[in-house]
């Protein structure tokens, strides 16, 4: 599972010009599902998100959680994370998970996010979506469940 984390003071995101999910300030997620994730990236991803010290303290330093905050989620779903553009010059998404596990590992993760008490917004599986957001920093963090197991 792959991420694009943003800081963000506002985002929404739309599907056919009608705006389907806003937060004001928190995270905007990218969300990337892998063929072979599993419950267990769903627990990583949703635990390290929520928890990364990526806000500012009274001191300024990036010293504060989403949980800190009271910041919200918008959580959009990014198979084109998995595109891999190291042959030729267009990517190969062979790498991303089958829509239908997809969408359950997508809808898992926005649950689990949902149980540390924070406001999750979405957008639609597999829908063109148009994403706009407040970069606030701008801060924005890589973050792959891959990359620790």
């Amino acid at each position: 599972m792959r991420a694009v984390v943003q800081r963000v003071s506002s985002a929404h995101v739309a599907v056919d010009g009608q705006t389907v999910g806003a937060i004001g300030a928190g995270l905007v997620v990218l969300l990337g599902v892998a063929e072979g994730d599993s419950g267990a990236d769903v627990t990583y991803m949703a635990d390290k998100i929520v928890n990364l010290r990526i806000f500012e303290d009274a001191a300024g330093k990036m010293n504060r959680s989403l949980l800190e905050t009271g910041g919200a989620l918008l959580a959009v779903s990014q198979f084109t994370l998995l595109g891999d553009c190291r042959k030729g010059r267009r990517p190969s998404f062979i790498e991303a998970a089958r829509p239908e596990e997809g969408k359950r590992l997508y809808d898992a993760f926005c649950d689990a996010v949902r149980t540390f008490g924070v406001r999750v917004e979405t957008g639609r599986f597999q829908a063109m979506m148009q994403v706009a957001l407040v970069n606030d920093g701008p801060v924005t963090i890589l973050v792959d469940s891959r990359k620790v197991f």
